[in-house]
């Protein structure tokens, strides 16, 4: 899938199916909702006082909602704003602004309910479609720049994690003194697992270089990639602390540096190690376990706290993305580009994780023939080792 794809005509399935898919949906979530009233839990009164406690706040003061829309907006639109810019750089004249903040818009409000982050494969199919020119290769070079500043964003946020957890500097790192041929060798074999890394990596990225350098093309002009790509990225990453400090307020959780930190790492904690769709789950448990962990908060407050922010910021996210879809494209360009986009990355998606099995097979392959050449070459060694040491000793005789 190298060139550019053309947007083609209607793709979404058949109303028959899209119905039953639905109906299924909904008799799994009943189902699921009738195991978990089985078991003791209260669903439906949990999901009233959590409807009551947005609510509450609404009534209380609607700034903490209205803010924190706003503020989710700035979000989205910022760090759509650093791919125009780096896509602008790579494909000159041919890169319009809307149709990217849409694009990018898109992805977003999909990865709130889809597994496996296909909403960003979606976002980059539709650059490929939106962009004369622009190809699979370059479209994922300009998100590998793009996450350039969040991926220093995340490292200061792990570090800031682990380090204002009281004593883990001394439990990780007191016993080199005392051991310090263990950390040397600990050393050691984390230099050999980087390199071993680093050498997969540049042969991942030398097959992709032939298109990837026109999608990085802003990284020549430092200037050009601070000010248009990692400024828009900054913007965006302060907008989403200033999103959970506005939902930690409205909850009655003290807003400080510490706990604004530890509720976006776990979260991104949650992103990482999901199995959800959306990290629905996941990521209440991992915002109750940081905010128990740093500020002490209650669990069943934190678990309030982040499923309303979640839900609310989920539902805002498809609100954005389908207005800018209909302004940008209108309905039946929109439906066509996003519907083929999203068949796209799916078989993307697929056509991955099948390369990965066969690769593993591959190596599987390999490893057997290769021992198997190794069992026979000592049986032959064994074979011809009696007839060498009756010639040599005929030789002496």
């Amino acid at each position: 899938m190298d060139s550019a794809i053309e947007p083609t005509i209607e793709v979404r399935p058949p109303r028959r199916k899209r119905i039953g898919k639905m109906i299924a949906w909904l008799v799994g979530l009943a189902l699921f909702w009738l195991v978990l009233q089985l078991l003791g839990v209260d669903v439906r009164d949990w999901l009233d006082h959590l409807w009551d406690q947005i609510k509450d706040i609404w009534n209380a003061n609607p700034g903490y909602i209205v803010g924190a829309l706003i503020l989710q907006t700035g979000q989205t639109v910022f760090a759509g704003l650093s791919y125009y810019g780096i896509l602008r750089v790579a494909y000159p004249g041919k890169v319009e602004f809307w149709p990217i903040i849409a694009s990018y818009a898109v992805g977003v409000a999909m990865n709130g309910f889809l597994p496996a982050n296909i909403g960003t494969f979606v976002t980059l199919l539709m650059f490929v479609a939106v962009i004369p020119g622009c190809t699979v290769g370059g479209a994922i070079a300009a998100y590998l720049v793009q996450k350039i500043f969040f991926t220093i964003a995340g490292t200061f946020v792990y570090l800031y994690m682990f380090l204002s957890v009281p004593g883990a500097f001394d439990i990780s790192f007191g016993n080199e003194t005392s051991h310090p041929w263990l950390t040397l060798i600990v050393v050691v074999g984390a230099g050999v697992l980087l390199v071993m890394l680093g050498r997969i990596f540049w042969r991942q990225v030398k097959k992709l270089w032939a298109q990837a350098k026109q999608g990085g093309a802003i990284l020549a002009s430092p200037k050009r990639y601070l000010t248009h790509a990692f400024l828009p990225s900054f913007l965006s990453w302060v907008c989403k602390l200033g999103v959970v400090a506005i939902f930690l307020a409205a909850f009655g959780i003290a807003v400080t540096f510490e706990s604004v930190i530890w509720v976006v790492g776990s979260g991104s904690l949650a992103n990482v190690a999901s199995f959800t769709p959306g990290a629905v789950g996941v990521t209440q448990a991992t915002n109750a376990l940081a905010l128990k962990t740093c500020c002490d908060v209650p669990n069943s407050v934190a678990i309030d706290y982040s499923t309303a922010q979640q839900l609310i910021t989920t539902a805002w996210n498809q609100i954005v993305a389908i207005v800018l879809v209909l302004w940008v494209f209108g309905w039946t360009g929109g439906k066509q580009l996003v519907g083929g986009a999203y068949s796209d990355a799916k078989v993307q998606v697929a056509e991955t994780k099948a390369a990965r099995a066969q690769k593993k097979e591959e190596k599987k392959e390999a490893k057997r023939e290769a021992k198997e050449a190794d069992t026979a070459g000592q049986d032959q060694q064994r074979e011809a080792a009696p007839g060498e040491a009756a010639s040599q000793e005929e030789g002496v005789s």
